[in-house]
């Protein structure tokens, strides 16, 4: 008798599997929700494929942090470009208040000043020394920045200091508490001149040259005065905090108080004046014979 090959012997219909798997089933959920049969089987079945769901999660994790990478970058660009901006307008701020306590001739004056282009580029404090004698700040621009030695820096307050040494990609800050750095200024509120310098200290500047019967009074702003050309006019630099008129000196000792400072901010601008180049420079024409210039001269 022929026997039929293994592999065409017809099993159980798929009803019957179904019936059976389905029975099963429920058998099983009905043991284990009445005598917690599988519980330490589930625990060892999800220790075991734990290591597989977490390899299965690893493409939607790396798209998560990749999107967080990507939302963090751009609010970091938004951050700097808003503070940027908001320095820039405090200085602007600045000078609109210095034009408006100023009498009509100085506004003439100001107004001839204005004309000057002031550049400005962002630059972050890297480094500040904890030397109580040492008054100078590091910045993360140099060179390959366009900075130069004796640039202006400033914070939304006011004047920190001056560039004086440029690397290629850092730059020192000599700040206005320095013992040896001076500042031209002008009392805001009557445009009295005279230089400030510093004391060497964090929170300390003297006012010089101003004779003991001069015009001046605790609480003084005091602005930079723009002679020179290397400080705009109208940034904020000190106010005065206390004043002792000896007669028998030339002049009286004033004490002020930094505006800005390091210690408040970690961003500061860098500013630079740029003479405007006139638009249509009146020069001699150079073919003019000598007839010519004797009529002009005439």
């Amino acid at each position: 008798m022929e026997t039929v090959p293994q592999f065409f012997r017809a099993g159980p219909s798929p009803q019957v599997r179904l019936f059976f798997f389905a029975l099963l089933s429920i058998l099983l959920m009905v043991m284990d929700a009445r005598f917690s049969s599988f519980s330490g089987m589930r625990q060892t079945v999800g220790m075991i494929i734990y290591p597989l769901q977490r390899l299965a999660y690893i493409p939607a994790t790396l798209l998560d942090q990749a999107e967080e990478l990507i939302n963090d970058f751009h609010l970091t660009k938004e951050i700097a470009n808003l503070r940027e901006q908001y320095f820039l307008h405090q200085q602007k701020l600045f000078r609109l208040q210095m034009l408006e306590e100023e009498n009509a001739q100085l506004r003439k004056l100001l107004g001839a000043a204005q004309q000057t282009e002031i550049k400005a580029i962002m630059a972050e404090i890297l480094y500040v020394p904890r030397d109580p004698f040492n008054r100078k700040v590091t910045l993360n621009k140099g060179n390959s920045s366009e900075i130069k030695a004796g640039q202006v820096v400033v914070d939304d307050q006011g004047v920190i200091g001056q560039i004086t040494q440029v690397h290629p990609f850092l730059s020192e800050v000599t700040l206005i508490t320095d013992k040896g750095h001076s500042v031209p200024v002008q009392v805001a509120r009557n445009g009295l001149r005279s230089v400030i310098s510093g004391a060497g200290k964090n929170n300390e500047l003297e006012l010089r040259y101003l004779s003991v019967n001069a015009d001046i009074e605790k609480g003084d702003l005091l602005v930079t005065s723009g002679i020179g050309g290397v400080y705009p006019p109208g940034l904020p630099v000190a106010r005065v905090e206390n004043i002792e008129h000896d007669r028998s000196q030339d002049f009286a000792v004033i004490m002020c108080t930094p505006i800005a400072g390091v210690n408040r901010n970690r961003h500061v601008l860098i500013l630079s004046l740029t003479a405007p180049i006139p638009e249509h420079p009146e020069e001699e024409p150079k073919h003019t014979t000598q007839q010519e210039r004797r009529s002009r001269a005439r």
